[in-house]
């Protein structure tokens, strides 16, 4: 290699953070819901969960997915009518 020049191969896992930028793991996830992860893994089973990807034995959920999935769990309460006739 001549002075001046870099390699183009950077250390394995060196940019690891830089590749998962965006997604979060499903024991991170349960830790930000306030879920265990088995109720992650029945949702995902019941197809219930936020959409996620399998890389070999790692769950990773899209950060972005997650906040839409949230989003179309919120639910507005209806207003309760008043108990009792006049007054």
């Amino acid at each position: 290699m001549t002075p001046g020049e870099q390699t183009t191969t950077a250390p394995y896992g060196a940019n690891t953070a830089a590749l998962l930028q965006g997604w979060i793991s499903r024991t991170d996830l349960a830790r930000e819901l306030g879920v265990c992860e088995e109720t992650l893994r029945r949702w995902a089973d019941a197809r219930r969960g936020p959409a996620f990807v399998k890389a070999g034995r790692k769950i990773l959920y899209r950060r972005a997915a997650v906040l839409e999935w949230l989003e179309t769990q919120e639910k507005v309460s209806p207003r309760r009518a008043r108990a009792g006739g006049r007054r």
